[in-house]
């Protein structure tokens, strides 16, 4: 088992070394180290870039060499990622940053549409069902640009609009049909992510209905904890390892890895 998307202290997760750490008691053969990213010039990006700290292009090279360094000392793999935060207006500069940085995969996510983050509840108060549902619309086409502009190799939490009680099952057949073919036609492969799998919500990335059209099309999965803290990996660990199994499924590597 390698878990390909967790992150560390240069985003918002717990240092390095503990995470590693984790990672090794949790039993894991390699863990992937994908913290959060913005380069767009964008104003409301880089506000969000301020607030959150998500500036990874300016500290990737020293979060590469802690990874050397951890790489000498641990019999858990350890991967160099990102998870870059995409909006299809941004794909320059996310191209360029990319192939300055050289990192051994990518993720990309849809986290914010039109300035509004998708997990945010307040965001959608007061909102009619039409501008709900043009708002889960958006969402797709934007995550069918990520798939299509053949910049990553995950997807990242593929329907994270699930999280949000006011948006979730608001995703029809037809969106996920017409993701399932920008997979099938793309690099990119979307992940099962159990970062809220272990709530209260029971949330596992993608959703089962989601996750059958995908099948249908014969889609592959990488797999991630989408871990935080080294306390979330040995649980999260230990249900991804159920979850494949009763779904009788072996997951991939990212692309990237396997060339």
């Amino acid at each position: 088992m390698r878990d390909f998307h967790t992150h560390s202290n240069y985003s918002d997760g717990k240092f390095l070394t503990r995470m590693v750490r984790a990672a090794e008691a949790a039993g894991l053969d390699g863990i992937g180290f994908a913290d959060h990213c913005t380069v767009s010039s964008r104003e409301y990006p880089r506000d969000i870039r301020a607030i959150r700290g998500f500036n990874l292009d300016a500290t990737y090279e020293r979060r590469r060499r802690a990874i050397e360094g951890l790489r000498e000392t641990s019999d858990v793999a350890i991967y160099d990622a990102v998870e870059m935060d995409y909006d299809p207006r941004d794909e320059d500069e996310i191209r360029d940053f990319f192939e300055r940085a050289n990192f051994e995969y990518t993720i990309g996510s849809v986290h914010d549409i039109e300035g509004m983050n998708v997990q945010v509840s307040s965001n959608f108060d007061g909102m009619s069902d039409e501008g709900l549902d043009a708002f889960v619309d958006h969402y797709f086409e934007n995550l069918a640009s990520l798939v299509r502009s053949e910049l990553f190799d995950i997807a990242a939490h593929p329907d994270l609009i699930e999280r949000t009680p006011e948006l979730r099952g608001r995703a029809t057949e037809s969106h996920y049909r017409t993701l399932a073919e920008a997979f099938s036609n793309s690099r990119t492969v979307p992940e099962i992510n159990a970062g809220r799998a272990l709530t209260d919500a029971g949330i596992v990335h993608p959703s089962e209905g989601f996750f059958a059209v995908l099948r249908e099309y014969d889609i592959p999965f990488t797999v991630g904890s989408d871990s935080h803290r080294p306390d979330e990996l040995p649980n999260r660990r230990e249900f991804l390892d159920d979850h494949f199994s009763s779904l009788d499924l072996e997951p991939v590597a990212p692309p990237s890895l396997d060339r």
